[in-house]
């Protein structure tokens, strides 16, 4: 019988870079099955926009300029601070005014009132909780959100970054003396305004927002207060003020006597009944 030689068979063999480019091949060739018609067909990623929350700005204000953004009904950011994950301090009981902190927040358009609030109160914990801010706060004996309160009145009623440590010191100084605190700022919020026209019936309404009257801090912060005033509300600057009065733009007057402030009262006045205004207290500001 016979036997016809047949040569050996070889079997191929891939090497590691043989393998790899039939793996990227076959890659590349589902890829041009399945990815390229979703690029074709799909539309781009949205390009998100901007909310941006200024420093000063009360939570009404906030509330309103989020249901403005989203384009949604008045009062749905506020209803939604009940529903929403807000990592506030006991001390807050789910008031967050004060933390709602001011900075430039990214929308799309599946960004919901709570998703903003969240991280409005989460950027206010992370301030608070710098080393400057939280060492500063503990050796004045005050906790994060006393400091964040103590920060809302200063950027109220400094007319500038300059003076938020002058206007801290007049607030401790005033706490330390066991003195009304005297914040025109603090009637505002009581009244829901912003004006620089206190008058004496002002200082006499019945409110736990009215530090005329009443001894210590408000219950709650007044606005949504920036790092600076939160760095300056523990680390005040040197003096014994305990009155102040920004007499016009630019010039803000500080005096540890009442007698000089009520000095510096009468300029104020005196400039704006040039301007047509009327007289206001000014017992410790007169922004």
């Amino acid at each position: 019988m016979r036997h016809e030689y047949r040569p050996p068979q070889r079997r191929s063999r891939l090497t590691r870079r043989g393998r790899l480019a039939l793996f990227f091949g076959t890659l590349l060739v589902i890829g041009a099955v399945t990815l390229v018609p979703l690029l074709r067909g799909g539309e781009a990623p949205e390009k998100p926009r901007q909310l941006l929350i200024p420093e000063g700005w009360r939570a009404s204000q906030v509330y309103a300029a989020i249901d403005r953004e989203l384009k949604l009904r008045p009062g749905s950011a506020k209803a939604a601070v009940a529903t929403a994950d807000l990592a506030l301090p006991a001390e807050a009981k789910g008031n967050p005014e004060g933390y709602l902190f001011p900075a430039a927040y990214p929308l799309t358009s599946t960004t919901t009132p709570g998703m903003l609030l969240a991280a409005m109160v989460r950027t206010a914990n992370e301030k608070l909780a710098t080393r400057a801010v939280a060492d500063g706060g503990r050796a004045h004996g005050m906790t994060p959100y006393q400091t964040a309160t103590l920060a809302s009145i200063i950027e109220a009623e400094a007319g500038s970054r300059a003076d938020m440590g002058k206007v801290a010191r007049v607030v401790h100084n005033r706490l330390a003396k066991s003195m009304p605190l005297q914040m025109d700022s603090t009637i505002n919020y009581a009244l829901n305004r912003s004006t620089v026209d206190t008058t004496l019936s002002d200082t006499r309404i019945d409110s736990p927002f009215n530090s005329y009257e009443r001894q210590g801090l408000p219950p709650t912060p007044i606005d949504s207060p920036g790092l600076e005033a939160m760095t300056a509300a523990v680390a005040p600057t040197p003096g014994d003020w305990l009155f102040f009065v920004t007499v016009k733009p630019g010039d803000t007057r500080y005096s540890a006597t009442y007698e000089e402030h009520k000095k510096h009262v009468a300029d104020f006045n005196r400039i704006r009944a040039r301007a047509g205004s009327r007289p206001t207290q000014g017992a410790a500001a007169g922004k």
